[in-house]
This record gives structure tokens, C-alpha cells and sequence, in this order.
């Protein structure tokens, strides 16, 4: 059968489809947020892809998954939202210090 040897058993019905899609699609996002320069759009890429694995992480199951997505999902937020409110900022000294670091 086409694509057998990628994924086994076929999505049968719509729900399971559009599961599969949305694992996808946050599988993409997290991806692309690490290639994301601006840190608030980096953060809110993580939380949306986050939030997407996490629906397929309950859909299998699997404990160990759902509270990995939660906590990496939990920490985006926070980060993003400390950005907005004006918490989160960068010192020209840190700015200095991480470039002695590479």
C-alpha cells in the first residue's frame, strides 16, 4: 500500500484525519520558531505547536508527551507574555556578554 512504510495504519475516518494534520502542522511550527529571529514570535510559534502536539499527545495517550507539550507550551506563554507587559528585556551588557560567548 502507498506510504506503508511511513505510516503503518491509514488515517479511516475524519477525526483521526484532521489529527494527523494538526500533529503536522505543530511539528512545522516548532520547527520554524527556531529559525525565528524575534523572540516574542519565536515564543508564540512554540506555544501554537506546543498546543498542537499536545492534541495528538492526548489522542495517543501518552502521559510522558502530554506533560512534556504542557511544560514547554506553559514556558513559551509565560516568556511571550513577559515580553508584552515590558518584563522581559535584554541589558546591553547581556547583549555584550553573549557575544563574547561565540
Amino acid at each position: 500500500m502507498f506510504l506503508q512504510s511511513i505510516i503503518p495504519q491509514l488515517p479511516t475516518n475524519t477525526v483521526e484525519t484532521i489529527i494527523y494534520v494538526v500533529a503536522a502542522i505543530g511539528t512545522i511550527l516548532i520547527t520554524y520558531g527556531v529559525f525565528l529571529e524575534i523572540e516574542r514570535r519565536q515564543d508564540l510559534m512554540f506555544f501554537v505547536g506546543s498546543a498542537c502536539l499536545f492534541v495528538y499527545a492526548l489522542y495517543i495517550g501518552n502521559i510522558i508527551f502530554m506533560i512534556a507539550t504542557v511544560g514547554f507550551g506553559t514556558a513559551s506563554l509565560i516568556e511571550f507574555i513577559e515580553i508584552f507587559i515590558g518584563l522581559h528585556k535584554h541589558s546591553p551588557e547581556d547583549l555584550k556578554r553573549y557575544k563574547k560567548l561565540r
